[in-house]
C-alpha cells in the first residue's frame, strides 16, 4: 500500500500553542461559533431526533447485550474473524441497507442516504490487544464488567450498533450515505490496517467524514494524531559456548548499550523545547541458555509525538545509537564474524491535527454542550489518525460510561447512569455531519 503522506508542520502549528516548562501544550478547549451551536438546536428541535435521542435510552439493556456478547467473542491481533461474522450479523439486523467484509477484514454495514452526495463513517475497531487464547467471558461485581477488551473498544461496538437501530426505529433519513464500520488491526501491530484500507483505492470511495469510538466517556474529542513510530531491532552474529567461544562478538551486549545511547540522547532531546516527544523499548529477547553466547538479542521499541519532526528526530537518534554500537562491538570483539543488525519498521501511525474550527470539531463541541458537558480537546493515537493525516476531517470520541485497566486482564466498564450520553453525542455529530432530511 502506499505510505500516507504527513500534513505539514504549519498545520499544527497554526492550533496555537503555549510553553509549559519545556513542552509546548496545545490549548486543551476552544470557542464553538455560534453557527454550530445552531446546527446542533435545529436538529435537537426535530421531533423525529427527540425521539431517537429517548430510544438510545431505552435500548440500555439491548445495549449492554450486545456488549456482553461480542466481549465474549475473542478478537486477538490478526484474527478478529469470529467477531466480524457475529457483529455483521448483529448490524444488519440492527437497521443498515446492506453489509459486506472487505479486504482488510473491516465489517461494513451502509445506511443509505437521500442523495448520497456525502459518505460519514460512524466506526468502532474490532481487535483487542490480547493474544489468542485469553478467556474475554465478562465477569460481575455489582453493575461493573470485567473482561480483557470489555471497554477497548467492544463499548464502541455496542453503542454504534445502538445508534444504528436508534435511527432505524425512528425512521430519521439522511442525507448523506453513512458507513457503520467495525474495523481491524486499530491495536499493536495492527498499524491501523483497517482504517487504511478504507483510505485505499480497494476501499468503500470518498469519505468526507469520520467519527471514530475508541475510550468510554463523553464530551472529550480527539482531533489530533499522535504520530508514532515502531521498531524491532535485532543484532545478529555466530553465537556460541559461553567459554569455548569467548571473545566473539555478543548481541546482548550490542542490544544493552544500544538501548543505553537511545535512553540517553533521547532523555537529552525529549527534554529541549518543543511538543512532546516520547520513547520507550517495550519488549526484549533472544539467546538460547544461559551457558551460550547468544546468537540473536532484539528489541521493540515505540516513540510518539504529534509533531513529525520531533518524531523524525527521536527515530534519527535511534539509528545512530544503534550504527555506533555495532561498530563498537564489532571492534572490541577478539575473534569471528562481525555482528549484524537489521531494523525492521513495524508500525508507522502518521501525525496530523484538525483546526478547532473545523466543522466537524465545532459539531462535536457543539453537540457534547448540549449534553451537559463542558468540551475538551485533544490528541491520541486511534483510527482517526489516518483520516487527520491526509486532510480528511476525523476524530475520536467516547462511547459514554466509565471504565479502567485498559489492556490489563482485569479491565472493566461501568454504565454510570449516565453511558448513554456518550451514545447520545454520537448520534448528535453524525446527523450534523450527515444531515436530517426529515422535517
Amino acid at each position: 500500500m502506499k505510505k500516507l503522506t504527513i500534513p505539514a508542520l504549519s498545520l499544527l502549528l497554526a492550533l496555537g500553542t503555549a510553553m509549559s516548562g519545556s513542552a509546548q501544550e496545545l490549548p486543551k478547549t476552544a470557542p464553538i461559533a455560534q453557527q454550530y451551536t445552531a446546527d446542533i438546536a435545529k436538529i435537537t428541535s426535530k421531533a423525529i431526533v427527540k425521539k431517537a435521542l429517548q430510544t438510545i435510552i431505552d435500548l440500555e439493556k439491548e445495549t449492554r447485550s450486545n456488549h456482553i456478547t461480542l466481549t465474549g467473542i475473542p478478537a486477538p491481533p490478526y484474527k478478529e474473524t469470529a467477531r466480524g461474522i457475529k457483529f455483521a450479523e448483529m448490524l444488519k439486523a440492527a437497521g443498515v441497507d446492506s453489509v459486506w467484509t472487505d479486504t482488510a477484514g473491516n465489517v461494513i454495514g451502509l445506511r443509505k442516504g437521500k442523495t448520497g452526495k456525502k459518505k460519514v463513517v460512524l466506526e468502532g475497531h474490532l481487535d483487542t490487544v490480547f493474544p489468542e487464547g485469553t478467556d474475554t467471558k465478562v465477569t460481575f461485581k455489582g453493575d461493573t464488567l470485567y473482561a480483557p477488551g470489555v471497554s477497548d473498544d467492544t463499548r464502541g461496538l455496542a453503542a454504534l450498533l445502538t445508534v444504528v437501530k436508534s435511527m432505524k426505529e425512528t425512521g430519521i433519513q439522511t442525507d448523506a450515505d453513512i458507513l457503520f464500520i467495525g474495523t481491524t488491526g486499530e491495536e499493536g501491530q495492527g498499524d491501523l490496517r483497517g482504517v487504511r484500507n478504507l483510505f485505499s483505492p480497494s476501499g468503500p470511495g470518498k469519505i468526507d467524514s469520520y467519527i471514530a469510538f475508541d475510550g468510554t466517556g463523553y464530551g472529550h474529542t480527539t482531533h489530533r494524531g499522535l504520530g508514532s513510530h515502531r521498531y524491532r531491532v535485532t543484532f545478529r552474529g555466530p553465537g556460541g559456548h559461553s567459554s569455548g567461544a569467548f571473545g566473539i562478538g555478543n548481541p546482548h551486549n550490542a542490544l544493552g548499550r544500544a538501548m543505553h545511547y537511545w535512553d540517553e540522547s533521547g532523555n537529552a532531546f525529549a527534554a529541549t523545547p518543543g511538543i512532546r516527544v516520547t520513547f520507550s523499548v517495550g519488549v526484549i529477547g533472544g539467546g538460547t541458555s544461559v551457558n551460550s553466547i547468544p546468537f540473536e538479542s532484539w528489541m521493540e521499541v515505540d516513540m510518539r509525538s504529534e509533531n513529525p519532526e520531533r518524531l523524525n528526530a527521536m527515530d534519527a537518534l535511534l539509528q545512530a545509537a544503534v550504527k555506533k554500537e555495532l561498530a563498537e562491538e564489532n571492534a572490541m570483539k577478539k575473534a569471528g564474524k562481525d555482528l549484524t543488525v537489521e531494523v525492521k519498521l513495524i508500525g508507522d501511525r502518521p501525525a496530523g491535527g484538525s483546526d478547532p474550527k473545523q466543522p466537524l470539531v465545532q459539531h462535536a463541541m457543539a453537540a457534547m454542550k448540549y449534553l451537559g458537558a463542558s468540551p475538551t480537546l485533544g490528541v491520541g493515537s486511534a483510527n482517526s489518525n489516518i483520516p487527520i493525516s491526509i486532510g480528511v476531517p476525523g476524530i475520536t470520541i467516547g462511547s459514554g460510561g466509565e471504565s479502567g485497566n485498559y489492556h490489563a486482564l482485569n479491565e472493566w466498564f461501568l454504565n454510570d447512569k449516565k453511558g448513554y450520553l456518550g451514545i447520545q453525542q454520537s448520534l448528535l455529530v453524525l446527523l450534523a455531519e450527515a444531515g436530517v432530511v426529515n422535517k
